[in-house]
Protein backbone atom coordinates (compact mmCIF):
# COMPACT_ATOMS: atom_id res chain seq x y z
CA UNK A 1 0.00 0.00 0.00
CA UNK A 2 0.83 3.45 -0.36
CA UNK A 3 0.83 3.88 3.22
CA UNK A 4 3.41 1.73 3.76
CA UNK A 5 5.71 2.75 1.16
CA UNK A 6 5.65 6.25 2.24
CA UNK A 7 6.11 4.97 6.12
CA UNK A 8 9.35 2.68 5.10
CA UNK A 9 10.95 6.13 2.80
CA UNK A 10 10.29 8.41 6.01
CA UNK A 11 11.65 5.40 8.08
CA UNK A 12 14.90 4.95 5.68
CA UNK A 13 15.38 9.13 5.45
CA UNK A 14 15.09 9.27 9.68
CA UNK A 15 17.92 6.59 9.73
CA UNK A 16 20.41 8.55 7.64
CA UNK A 17 19.69 11.15 9.49
CA UNK A 18 20.17 9.88 12.55
CA UNK A 19 23.48 8.09 11.07
CA UNK A 20 24.49 11.77 9.69
CA UNK A 21 23.54 13.26 13.31
CA UNK A 22 25.78 10.70 15.24
CA UNK A 23 28.51 11.26 12.65
CA UNK A 24 28.49 15.02 12.92
CA UNK A 25 28.39 14.57 17.14
CA UNK A 26 31.52 12.38 16.98
CA UNK A 27 33.07 14.68 14.34
CA UNK A 28 32.42 17.25 17.05
CA UNK A 29 33.55 15.41 20.01
CA UNK A 30 36.89 14.65 18.35
CA UNK A 31 37.67 18.66 18.01
CA UNK A 32 36.82 18.74 21.26
CA UNK A 33 38.82 16.57 22.93
CA UNK A 34 41.64 17.50 20.78
CA UNK A 35 40.78 21.10 21.94
CA UNK A 36 41.29 20.03 25.59
CA UNK A 37 44.24 18.09 24.91
CA UNK A 38 45.85 21.18 23.11
CA UNK A 39 44.55 23.69 26.36
CA UNK A 40 46.17 21.49 29.01
CA UNK A 41 49.73 20.98 26.64
CA UNK A 42 49.54 24.50 26.88
CA UNK A 43 48.83 25.07 30.74
CA UNK A 44 51.37 22.47 31.80
CA UNK A 45 53.83 24.49 29.44
CA UNK A 46 52.91 27.35 30.73
CA UNK A 47 52.97 26.02 34.60
CA UNK A 48 56.79 24.72 33.69
CA UNK A 49 58.15 28.63 32.43
CA UNK A 50 56.36 30.05 35.39
CA UNK A 51 58.35 27.54 37.74
CA UNK A 52 61.44 28.21 35.83
CA UNK A 53 60.47 32.33 36.10
CA UNK A 54 60.59 31.40 39.74
CA UNK A 55 63.99 29.72 39.88
CA UNK A 56 65.28 32.40 38.03
CA UNK A 57 63.90 34.47 40.42
CA UNK A 58 65.96 33.13 43.18
CA UNK A 59 68.76 32.59 41.26
CA UNK A 60 69.01 36.50 40.59
CA UNK A 61 68.37 37.59 44.00
CA UNK A 62 71.02 34.78 45.13
CA UNK A 63 73.25 36.72 42.76
CA UNK A 64 72.57 39.85 44.30
CA UNK A 65 73.02 39.46 47.95
CA UNK A 66 76.33 37.64 46.72
CA UNK A 67 77.66 40.66 45.19
CA UNK A 68 76.50 42.93 47.85
CA UNK A 69 78.44 40.97 50.05
CA UNK A 70 81.40 41.52 47.88
CA UNK A 71 80.88 45.16 47.36
CA UNK A 72 81.18 45.42 51.36
CA UNK A 73 84.31 42.85 51.98
CA UNK A 74 85.41 45.46 49.03
CA UNK A 75 84.74 48.68 50.59
CA UNK A 76 86.41 47.21 53.89
CA UNK A 77 89.35 45.74 52.73
CA UNK A 78 89.56 49.37 50.09
CA UNK A 79 89.07 51.77 53.31
CA UNK A 80 91.60 49.35 55.21
CA UNK A 81 94.20 49.79 52.51
CA UNK A 82 93.65 53.41 51.99
CA UNK A 83 93.98 54.05 55.92
CA UNK A 84 97.21 51.56 56.09
CA UNK A 85 98.91 53.77 52.84
CA UNK A 86 98.04 57.24 54.58
CA UNK A 87 99.65 55.95 57.85
CA UNK A 88 102.65 54.59 55.64
CA UNK A 89 102.97 58.07 53.23
CA UNK A 90 102.91 60.13 56.67
CA UNK A 91 105.52 57.58 58.40
CA UNK A 92 103.36 57.04 60.73
CA UNK A 93 105.14 55.32 64.15
CA UNK A 94 108.80 56.71 63.43
CA UNK A 95 110.18 59.62 65.24
CA UNK A 96 110.03 62.86 64.25
CA UNK A 97 113.29 63.72 62.33
CA UNK A 98 112.81 60.55 60.43
CA UNK A 99 109.37 62.04 59.43
CA UNK A 100 111.55 65.33 58.59
CA UNK A 101 113.54 63.97 56.13
CA UNK A 102 111.18 61.41 54.56
CA UNK A 103 109.04 64.69 53.28
CA UNK A 104 112.25 65.35 51.24
CA UNK A 105 112.25 62.21 49.51
CA UNK A 106 110.70 63.47 46.42
CA UNK A 107 111.85 66.89 46.21
CA UNK A 108 115.46 65.44 46.61
CA UNK A 109 117.01 62.57 44.75
CA UNK A 110 119.17 60.24 46.24
CA UNK A 111 116.66 59.46 49.29
CA UNK A 112 116.14 55.58 48.92
CA UNK A 113 113.81 55.16 52.03
CA UNK A 114 113.92 53.58 55.44
CA UNK A 115 115.30 50.53 56.35
CA UNK A 116 112.19 48.46 56.78
CA UNK A 117 110.75 49.73 52.92
CA UNK A 118 114.48 48.63 51.24
CA UNK A 119 113.63 44.66 52.26
CA UNK A 120 110.62 42.09 52.96
CA UNK A 121 110.73 39.48 55.52
CA UNK A 122 108.64 36.30 55.98
CA UNK A 123 105.26 37.19 58.72
CA UNK A 124 106.98 34.20 60.66
CA UNK A 125 110.53 35.84 61.13
CA UNK A 126 109.21 39.96 61.64
CA UNK A 127 109.50 40.08 65.43
CA UNK A 128 112.87 38.58 65.12
CA UNK A 129 114.03 40.55 62.11
CA UNK A 130 112.47 43.86 63.96
CA UNK A 131 114.15 43.22 67.17
CA UNK A 132 117.35 42.51 65.34
CA UNK A 133 117.28 45.50 63.91
CA UNK A 134 115.95 47.74 67.02
CA UNK A 135 116.54 51.27 66.73
CA UNK A 136 118.17 51.20 63.25
CA UNK A 137 114.63 50.39 61.68
CA UNK A 138 114.20 53.91 61.42
CA UNK A 139 118.00 54.62 60.15
CA UNK A 140 117.47 56.52 56.52
CA UNK A 141 119.41 54.92 53.40
CA UNK A 142 120.67 57.57 50.93
CA UNK A 143 122.40 56.45 47.69
CA UNK A 144 125.94 58.03 48.63
CA UNK A 145 127.08 60.02 51.87
CA UNK A 146 126.86 63.73 50.58
CA UNK A 147 122.99 63.89 50.93
CA UNK A 148 123.76 62.40 53.93
CA UNK A 149 125.77 65.44 55.14
CA UNK A 150 123.30 67.63 53.29
CA UNK A 151 120.83 66.06 55.29
CA UNK A 152 122.33 65.81 58.58
CA UNK A 153 123.18 69.76 57.94
CA UNK A 154 118.93 70.13 57.60
CA UNK A 155 118.47 68.44 60.47
CA UNK A 156 120.71 71.04 62.42
CA UNK A 157 119.73 73.70 60.80
CA UNK A 158 115.93 73.36 61.71
CA UNK A 159 116.75 71.77 64.70
CA UNK A 160 113.86 68.85 63.85
CA UNK A 161 116.31 66.13 66.08
CA UNK A 162 118.88 63.53 65.36
CA UNK A 163 118.63 60.70 62.63
CA UNK A 164 121.01 57.95 61.52
CA UNK A 165 121.77 57.67 57.53
CA UNK A 166 123.01 54.56 56.00
CA UNK A 167 125.14 55.91 52.75
CA UNK A 168 124.87 52.82 50.25
CA UNK A 169 128.37 53.80 48.88
CA UNK A 170 130.17 53.50 52.14
CA UNK A 171 128.03 50.91 54.43
CA UNK A 172 129.28 47.10 54.16
CA UNK A 173 129.08 43.79 56.02
CA UNK A 174 131.58 44.10 59.32
CA UNK A 175 134.30 41.84 59.49
CA UNK A 176 134.22 38.50 61.22
CA UNK A 177 131.18 36.26 59.91
CA UNK A 178 129.35 33.31 62.09
CA UNK A 179 131.08 30.11 61.66
CA UNK A 180 129.46 27.50 59.34
CA UNK A 181 129.00 25.05 62.42
CA UNK A 182 126.89 26.89 64.37
CA UNK A 183 124.57 26.82 61.89
CA UNK A 184 124.35 23.00 62.59
CA UNK A 185 123.16 23.50 66.26
CA UNK A 186 120.27 22.39 67.75
CA UNK A 187 117.34 24.66 67.00
CA UNK A 188 119.22 27.35 64.80
CA UNK A 189 117.05 28.47 62.19
CA UNK A 190 119.74 30.35 59.79
CA UNK A 191 121.48 33.61 59.40
CA UNK A 192 118.93 36.50 59.90
CA UNK A 193 120.47 38.52 56.81
CA UNK A 194 119.88 35.22 54.75
CA UNK A 195 115.99 35.07 55.48
CA UNK A 196 114.75 38.18 54.24
CA UNK A 197 113.78 39.13 50.33
CA UNK A 198 116.05 42.13 48.97
CA UNK A 199 117.44 43.60 46.42
CA UNK A 200 121.16 42.62 45.16
CA UNK A 201 122.10 46.74 45.79
CA UNK A 202 120.97 46.42 49.36
CA UNK A 203 123.00 42.80 49.97
CA UNK A 204 126.01 44.90 51.54
CA UNK A 205 123.65 46.64 53.51
CA UNK A 206 121.28 44.31 54.99
CA UNK A 207 124.58 42.10 55.91
CA UNK A 208 125.61 45.03 57.64
CA UNK A 209 122.49 45.27 59.44
CA UNK A 210 121.79 41.54 59.78
CA UNK A 211 124.41 39.55 59.23
CA UNK A 212 125.94 38.89 62.32
CA UNK A 213 122.44 37.84 63.72
CA UNK A 214 121.87 34.11 64.25
CA UNK A 215 118.11 33.39 64.42
CA UNK A 216 116.90 30.22 66.68
CA UNK A 217 113.98 28.86 67.54
CA UNK A 218 113.32 29.25 71.50
CA UNK A 219 115.01 30.99 74.48
CA UNK A 220 116.31 27.44 75.56
CA UNK A 221 117.93 26.61 72.82
CA UNK A 222 119.54 30.31 72.38
CA UNK A 223 120.50 29.78 75.94
CA UNK A 224 122.59 26.80 75.49
CA UNK A 225 123.98 28.18 71.70
CA UNK A 226 125.36 31.37 73.48
CA UNK A 227 127.06 29.66 76.40
CA UNK A 228 128.32 26.40 74.17
CA UNK A 229 130.25 29.71 72.06
CA UNK A 230 131.01 31.59 75.30
CA UNK A 231 128.69 34.61 74.38
CA UNK A 232 130.54 35.54 71.28
CA UNK A 233 127.34 34.87 69.27
CA UNK A 234 124.25 37.99 68.49
CA UNK A 235 121.06 35.85 68.67
CA UNK A 236 117.62 36.43 68.39
CA UNK A 237 114.22 34.06 68.58
CA UNK A 238 111.28 34.08 67.04
CA UNK A 239 109.94 35.51 70.10
CA UNK A 240 112.00 38.31 69.76
CA UNK A 241 114.45 37.42 73.17
CA UNK A 242 118.02 38.38 72.08
CA UNK A 243 121.54 37.38 73.85
CA UNK A 244 124.19 39.96 72.80
CA UNK A 245 127.79 38.75 72.57
CA UNK A 246 129.07 39.57 75.86
CA UNK A 247 125.99 37.86 77.84
CA UNK A 248 123.21 40.46 78.65
CA UNK A 249 119.82 39.20 77.76
CA UNK A 250 116.78 41.26 76.73
CA UNK A 251 113.16 40.27 76.06
CA UNK A 252 109.54 40.41 77.08
CA UNK A 253 106.59 41.77 75.01
CA UNK A 254 106.19 45.43 73.25
CA UNK A 255 103.44 47.12 74.38
CA UNK A 256 101.92 48.11 71.26
CA UNK A 257 104.26 46.83 68.55
CA UNK A 258 104.44 49.50 65.95
CA UNK A 259 105.24 46.62 63.38
CA UNK A 260 107.08 48.84 60.91
CA UNK A 261 107.97 45.86 59.36
CA UNK A 262 104.57 44.18 58.94
CA UNK A 263 102.82 47.27 57.96
CA UNK A 264 104.14 46.41 53.99
CA UNK A 265 103.67 43.02 53.97
CA UNK A 266 99.90 43.71 55.72
CA UNK A 267 99.39 46.60 52.41
CA UNK A 268 100.72 43.86 49.62
CA UNK A 269 97.99 41.29 50.95
CA UNK A 270 95.45 43.47 51.06
CA UNK A 271 96.55 44.64 47.38
CA UNK A 272 95.52 41.28 46.37
CA UNK A 273 92.96 40.52 48.70
CA UNK A 274 90.80 43.85 47.13
CA UNK A 275 92.33 42.63 43.57
CA UNK A 276 90.72 39.35 44.04
CA UNK A 277 87.24 40.55 45.70
CA UNK A 278 87.25 43.05 42.57
CA UNK A 279 87.40 40.57 40.09
CA UNK A 280 85.03 38.68 41.71
CA UNK A 281 82.18 41.44 41.85
CA UNK A 282 82.90 42.30 38.00
CA UNK A 283 82.34 38.38 37.30
CA UNK A 284 79.11 38.44 39.40
CA UNK A 285 77.89 41.84 37.85
CA UNK A 286 78.16 39.94 34.69
CA UNK A 287 76.19 36.99 35.86
CA UNK A 288 73.10 39.00 36.87
CA UNK A 289 73.25 41.14 33.87
CA UNK A 290 72.81 37.55 31.93
CA UNK A 291 70.55 36.32 34.58
CA UNK A 292 68.34 39.36 34.50
CA UNK A 293 68.35 38.89 30.65
CA UNK A 294 67.12 35.02 30.76
CA UNK A 295 64.60 36.36 33.15
CA UNK A 296 63.28 38.49 30.91
CA UNK A 297 62.97 35.89 28.22
CA UNK A 298 60.77 33.95 30.34
CA UNK A 299 58.48 36.35 31.62
CA UNK A 300 58.08 37.19 27.75
CA UNK A 301 57.79 33.34 27.27
CA UNK A 302 54.96 32.77 29.39
CA UNK A 303 52.79 35.96 28.54
CA UNK A 304 53.15 34.56 25.18
CA UNK A 305 51.44 31.16 26.68
CA UNK A 306 48.99 32.87 28.45
CA UNK A 307 47.91 34.26 24.93
CA UNK A 308 47.63 31.54 23.70
CA UNK A 309 45.66 29.46 26.48
CA UNK A 310 43.12 32.36 26.10
CA UNK A 311 42.75 31.40 22.38
CA UNK A 312 42.57 28.10 23.12
CA UNK A 313 40.25 28.37 26.27
CA UNK A 314 37.95 30.02 23.48
CA UNK A 315 38.73 27.09 20.45
CA UNK A 316 37.46 25.25 23.27
CA UNK A 317 34.14 26.83 24.09
CA UNK A 318 33.51 26.90 20.44
CA UNK A 319 33.81 23.51 19.97
CA UNK A 320 31.95 22.24 23.31
CA UNK A 321 28.83 24.65 21.92
CA UNK A 322 29.35 23.04 18.89
CA UNK A 323 28.95 19.40 20.26
CA UNK A 324 26.21 20.46 22.21
CA UNK A 325 24.43 21.62 19.08
CA UNK A 326 25.82 17.92 17.40
CA UNK A 327 24.29 16.20 20.61
CA UNK A 328 21.18 17.88 20.41
CA UNK A 329 20.59 17.28 16.73
CA UNK A 330 21.70 13.62 17.68
CA UNK A 331 18.76 13.27 20.29
CA UNK A 332 16.13 15.08 17.93
CA UNK A 333 16.21 13.18 14.95
CA UNK A 334 16.24 10.34 17.22
CA UNK A 335 13.50 10.90 18.98
CA UNK A 336 11.65 11.62 15.61
CA UNK A 337 12.97 7.99 14.18
CA UNK A 338 11.42 6.67 17.31
CA UNK A 339 8.18 8.57 16.73
CA UNK A 340 7.74 7.20 13.46
CA UNK A 341 8.23 3.71 14.24
CA UNK A 342 5.90 3.93 17.09
CA UNK A 343 3.41 5.40 14.29
CA UNK A 344 4.28 2.61 12.09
Amino acid sequence: SIKKAELTKRILENKSQVATATEAMEREEAVLNQTKEKLLQKRSQKDELSERVVAKREELADSQQKSQELLRQYHMESSKLASLKNLAERYEGYGQSIRRVMEKKDSMSGIVGVVADIFKVDKKYETAVETALGGSIQNVVTEDESIAKELIQYLKKNRFGRATFLPLTTVCASQGRVKDEVFHENGVIGNLASLVEKEGRFEGLIEYLLGRFVLVDTIDHAMALAKKYHHSLRIVTLEGDLINPGGSMSGGAYRNSSNLLGRRREMEQLEQSVAIIKKKYDQGQNKIEKVEEELQKLIKLVSGKEEELKSCAIEENTANINYQHAVELKEHNELEYHTILQDG
